[in-house]
């Protein structure tokens, strides 16, 4: 079983920045594929970053530029630096992986970007 801890959301104007981190319970090392989900009020949760344990990154179109993933595998942890911050990213940002076969979820931060 793996435990997730998102922390790092807060408001922020537009234009700012934050970096979120995803604290896992144990060895991030062994999991393949980490990822960072959000959700808007009355949208779906969508994929907005992963990053593998080779390093590799995807992002969606809607980051791409802005928003950087990275792991720490000493620190059993996962980021997401997020720059140039538009009132459109304003959601709760999930991180999740999976260990076959289960997947396991965050509880969220809050991210806000707003004047």
């Amino acid at each position: 079983q793996v435990q997730l801890v998102e922390s790092g959301g807060g408001l922020v104007q537009p234009g700012g920045s934050l970096r979120l981190s995803c604290a896992a319970s144990g060895s991030i090392a062994r999991l393949n594929i980490m990822g960072w989900y959000r959700q808007a009020p009355g949208k779906q949760r969508e994929l907005v970053a992963f990053i593998t344990s080779a390093g590799l990154t995807h992002y969606a179109d809607s980051v791409k530029g802005r928003f950087t993933a990275s792991r720490d595998n000493a620190e059993n942890t996962m980021y997401l630096r997020m720059n140039s911050l538009k009132p459109e990213d304003t959601a709760v940002y999930y991180c999740k992986t999976g260990v076959a076969p289960y997947d396991y979820w965050g509880q969220g931060t809050q991210v806000t970007v707003s004047s």
